[in-house]
């Protein structure tokens, strides 16, 4: 709606927030911002503003089919939590909840059948598979801020990147979740 690049809005945005800032830079250096994709894909970027003293920004790169289907390449996310204490469970808390979010973003969806729940295992309720995770790259910015919390970071942003990178790749602005039904309604 801006008509303006993504990533310099967002800069726009937070100049006076040198934390938000660093981590949005750090990302869209990570992920080659700037750089072109192929045809059909796109890159998209969120950013998490100070959630339990915690910023991140996080890019998904995906491609969109012809039959509409959403596969994501890659997610790269950069995060400022505080002071860190083990930067191995900070980058797992990351990766997983940016499986998460891509479950839940992609084909979240619980349907009612006279009054009860349809979905009752993993059987019937798509979740992402081990083979179908992109590579997730975290980068944590270093610095003596008190800690924050690092439980949600991962999985709260990661619809909004997706729905932007869907948008950068096919010019559809999906505004329900979850993104792979509404991608496909969408370009019928």
């Amino acid at each position: 709606a801006s008509k303006q690049d993504p990533m310099a809005f967002r800069r726009a945005l937070l100049r006076k927030t040198p934390r938000a800032l660093a981590v949005l830079d750090l990302a869209a250096k990570e992920a080659g911002w700037g750089k072109p994709v192929p045809r059909g894909r796109g890159r998209g970027v969120a950013l998490l503003y100070n959630s339990w003293g915690t910023y991140l920004a996080q890019v998904a790169e995906i491609e969109v089919s012809g039959s509409s289907d959403v596969r994501v390449h890659r997610i790269v996310c950069a995060v400022d939590c505080g002071q860190v204490v083990n930067p191995d469970i900070v980058k797992a808390q990351i990766e997983s909840g940016v499986v998460y979010g891509i479950s839940a973003a992609l084909w979240g969806e619980v349907t009612l059948k006279d009054g009860r729940v349809e979905q009752s295992n993993f059987h019937n309720y798509r979740v992402l598979r081990i083979n179908e995770t992109p590579p997730i790259a975290v980068h944590l910015v270093r610095n003596s801020e008190a800690p924050g919390g690092i439980g949600e970071p991962g999985t709260a942003v990661t619809a909004a990147a997706l729905g932007n990178a869907i948008y950068a790749a096919t010019g559809k602005r999906l505004r329900k979740l979850p993104l792979q039904p509404g991608l496909a309604s969408s370009t019928r």
